[in-house]
C-alpha cells in the first residue's frame, strides 16, 4: 500500500481490518502491537508465524522496517536489511502517537496505565531514559524474586538486599529526575491543546505524583524492608508514581464529565506530538483510530483542522461511518486520501 504523506482516512465496517492496519504501522515504530501484549496473539490463527515489512520516507531517504516473528523463536527486527541486536535501540527512531477509544483507561484505571504511557513518551526522545527503565524493572524483578525466597526460607541476607537497593536507587533517582523535567515540559504544550479543543475555556492541570519529593530513596528501601519481606514485594519506589489529571473544577477522573475527559485525553495525545516535534525536528505518524464517535461534532472539527494543518505530518484516520467522515472533510477543508477497507483488503479510491 502506498499512503499520502498527509491525511489518509481508512473506512469500512467494524471488524473490517481498518485498525489491524493502524497496529502495523503502529508496530514498526514501538516494535509491539498496542493490540496485544504478546506477540503469540498477533499471529493469524492456523499459523505459526508473521512478516510485516514497511518503509518509512525522510527527506526522500526511505528506510525499510521488518518483522518476523515465529512461536518459539527469538523475534527478528531489521532496519534496511539489518539485524537489530537489541530491538530496544529502534525505540523513538520512527516515532508514532495513538488516540484510540482504549485511551480512557489512562483515567478509569490505576496507576500502571498512566506510567506506562508517560514512559513510552520520555523514551521516545531519551534513549537513556528506556534504557534506565530497562535495568530498574530487571533489578526490582530480582529484588522481589529475593524477598520470595527469604520468606520461604525464613531468613534474610541484609548485604545481599543492600547490593539490590543501590543499583534501584541509581536507576530510579534517574528516572525520576527525567519524570519531574519532562512534566515541566509537557504541561504547557498540554494546556495550549486542551485550550485549542475546548475553546480556551478551561485550563488542564497535571500532576507528577512520587514519595521522592519528600523522602530519601534508600533510607524508605531500608525502612520498609519488614514490610517488604511480609509481602514479597518492594513496596517503595518509582514503580509506583502516578500521574494526577486535573482541570478547572478539579480531578478529572472524579469530577470530569465525559466530553471532558475525552478532550482532555485527546490534548494529551496532540501535546505528545508537540514535544516529538520539537526534540526530533519532525512531525511523528499520528493514528487516530474510531474517535468521531466519543467527540462531539465541535471538537472533531477543531480537531481535524488542527491535525490537518501543515504544521503536523503524516495522519491516519479510521471510521465505520464514511459519510460522516466525508462530510467533515469537506466542511473542514482537509484533503485526504481515501481508503475502504473490506474483509482485510484495501482499496484506495
Amino acid at each position: 500500500m502506498e499512503f499520502s504523506a498527509k491525511v489518509n482516512c481508512l473506512l469500512g465496517f467494524n471488524g473490517s481490518g481498518k485498525t489491524n492496519l493502524l497496529d502495523a504501522i503502529y508496530y514498526l515504530s514501538f516494535t509491539k502491537s498496542f493490540l496485544n501484549a504478546s506477540d503469540t496473539h498477533n499471529i493469524r490463527h492456523g499459523s505459526d508465524s508473521f512478516f510485516l515489512s514497511g518503509s518509512f520516507d525522510f527527506n526522500g531517504t526511505k528506510h525499510e522496517i521488518s518483522c518476523q516473528a515465529q512461536q518459539g523463536h527469538k523475534k527478528i527486527f531489521r532496519e534496511d536489511g539489518q539485524d537489530y541486536e537489541k530491538i530496544s535501540d529502534h525505540i523513538g527512531k520512527y516515532p508514532v502517537v495513538l488516540i484510540s477509544p482504549s485511551d480512557i483507561d489512562l483515567i478509569k484505571e490505576g496507576s500502571e496505565a498512566r506510567r506506562k504511557f508517560f514512559d513510552s513518551m520520555i523514551a521516545q526522545i531519551d534513549h537513556g531514559y528506556l534504557l534506565a527503565l530497562v535495568e530498574y524493572h530487571h533489578c526490582l524483578k530480582q529484588r522481589n524474586g529475593l524477598l520470595r525466597m527469604f520468606h520461604e526460607r525464613n531468613y534474610s541476607d541484609h548485604d545481599l538486599i543492600d547490593s539490590y537497593d543501590q543499583r534501584l536507587v541509581r536507576t530510579g533517582m534517574l528516572i525520576f529526575q527525567k519524570r519531574k523535567e519532562f512534566i515541566a515540559e509537557f504541561l504547557p504544550m498540554l494546556n495550549a491543546s486542551f485550550s485549542t479543543l475546548v475553546d480556551a475555556k478551561e485550563e488542564a492541570k497535571l500532576q507528577h505524583q512520587s514519595d521522592f519529593y519528600e523522602a530519601d530513596f534508600l533510607t524508605s528501601l531500608k525502612q520498609s524492608f519488614a514490610k517488604d519481606l511480609a509481602l514479597q514485594r518492594t513496596t517503595v519506589g518509582i514503580h509506583r508514581d502516578d500521574y494526577v489529571f486535573e482541570f478547572a473544577h478539579g480531578e478529572l477522573k472524579r469530577l470530569g464529565s465525559q466530553g471532558q475527559q475525552k478532550s482532555f485525553l485527546v490534548a494529551l495525545k496532540l501535546a505528545n506530538v508537540e514535544v516529538l516535534k520539537k526534540h526530533k525536528g519532525f512531525s511523528p505518524i499520528l493514528l487516530l483510530d474510531d474517535i468521531f464517535d466519543k467527540l462531539d461534532d465541535l471538537r472533531i472539527a477543531r480537531l481535524l483542522q488542527v491535525v490537518g494543518s501543515k504544521h503536523y505530518g503524516q495522519l491516519f484516520i479510521t471510521d465505520a461511518g464514511p459519510e460522516r467522515t466525508e462530510q467533515l472533510l469537506k466542511e473542514t477543508g482537509v484533503r485526504a486520501d481515501i481508503f475502504d477497507v473490506k474483509n482485510g483488503s484495501v482499496q484506495k479510491r
